[in-house]
């Protein structure tokens, strides 16, 4: 087992600090379980991709779930390999049994959950966060203390948490948006605040209850939070959490961080965690779907064809996909010429007009695009027609 200053040695190389916790927080989402050997083909995934520590379950839930653990632990990663436990010795005690090098400890921090979840006081809070993490600290663990419910906490109580834990020993402070109540003008105020006060490093958990998970993570990090908190997908709990693939592209080319990410292997990684969750990638979402880099408004795909990045703010490669050119009521006239012309068919503008002309029909009628079949079928129909007339004449 590594021991503390060997973590923190390597996660003072890199400016962002990914810690996934798809094996976590995203198997909690209703109706997702992965079977073991899933949880140890997705470690080794996540490994691979470059995260820098992996969330690897509950050790305190024992079973399956702790042996999983202990065997993602024992797998000799690269990444630091976290369990997750609630503010007590024995939930700590289950993480030292798999033999991982971190520890999260977890305690609600917002009056609402101390008085209706925990029906406890503050102090109570605060007596149970130094009694484990000085516990994990005496047996060499990084620890990240995890101020749960922190965007509904008091700010003065969120601080004295936040000394409390680092006093103890705690390494990082995870600021929790346990039910994604945050807005990125005062995530970014609030994290501010909350370092220069404890002078701690922070880490962002942020949930996607208003769209706004990545946003929020985003603006934690331009106001000095080190880590976040990701999932592949942003599967989670209720509307999930931060995606992984989404906050490393979002440093990489809108904060311009040197973040060590084999990126291109983005939508491998997610289709197996598609395939093991039961979920499916959305054409749509962010960075991984298949539409990203699908173009058929003509306006677009004539900008695509003469300058790639007139319409596309990094390459389709960089995230493991292909650009697709895609034919049907919104293409132009251009798009009909180029396609034709990859498949070793010239026309004119006037054939390639009334080609788009059936085009766009075919595609209303249908409700769909075409594929470039059907376009290839479409211009065969004219060459027929064209032949028809000059037979009969």
């Amino acid at each position: 087992m590594r021991d503390r200053s060997e973590i923190l040695a390597k996660f003072e190389k890199s400016p962002l600090i990914t810690c996934d916790t798809t094996l976590r927080d995203g198997e909690q989402a209703a109706g997702i379980v992965f079977a073991n050997l899933e949880k140890l083909r997705i470690a080794k995934l996540l490994d691979e991709l470059g995260v820098q520590q992996i969330e690897a379950g509950i050790p305190a839930m024992g079973g399956d779930e702790k042996m999983a653990v202990k065997k993602i632990a024992s797998l000799g990663l690269d990444a630091s390999i976290l369990g997750w436990n609630r503010a007590t010795k024995e939930d700590v005690a289950h993480s030292l049994d798999c033999d991982v090098d971190s520890v999260a400890i977890s305690m609600s921090s917002s009056d609402i959950h101390i008085k209706n979840k925990l029906m406890k006081t503050r102090e109570w809070v605060l007596e149970k966060v130094v009694e484990s993490v000085e516990y994990a600290k005496d047996h060499g663990l990084y620890i990240s203390c995890n101020a749960e419910d922190a965007s509904r906490a008091d700010p003065a109580f969120l601080i004295e948490f936040g000394k409390a834990a680092k006093d103890a020993g705690a390494n990082r402070l995870r600021y929790c948006d346990t039910i994604g109540l945050l807005e990125p003008r005062r995530a970014y105020d609030e994290i501010k605040a909350l370092r220069e006060a404890v002078g701690i490093d922070i880490e962002m958990h942020t949930h996607n209850d208003f769209g706004m998970a990545t946003a929020n993570a985003v603006a934690g990090v331009q106001a000095g939070a080190k880590f976040v908190s990701t999932t592949v997908m942003g599967i989670g709990e209720r509307t999930g959490n931060t995606p992984l693939e989404e906050i490393v592209m979002a440093a990489k080319h809108l904060l311009h961080m040197d973040v060590n990410f084999r990126t291109e292997r983005f939508r491998e990684v997610a289709e197996y965690v598609a395939k093991s969750s039961a979920r499916e990638i959305p054409g749509w979402k962010p960075i991984i779907g298949t539409n990203c880099f699908a173009h058929e408004a003509g306006i677009h795909t004539d900008g695509v064809i003469k300058y790639l990045s007139n319409y596309e703010p990094y390459t389709p490669e960089e995230v493991g996909l292909t650009r697709k050119i895609v034919i049907g009521k919104h293409s132009g006239r251009h798009t009909v010429k180029q396609i034709l012309a990859s498949k070793g068919i010239e026309v004119d503008d006037e054939l390639a007009q009334k080609i788009l002309d059936q085009v766009r029909a075919n595609s209303i009628a249908l409700k769909r695009s075409l594929s470039e079949n059907e376009l290839i079928y479409i211009y065969q129909d004219f060459q027929v027609g064209d032949n028809q007339v000059m037979r009969s004449g």
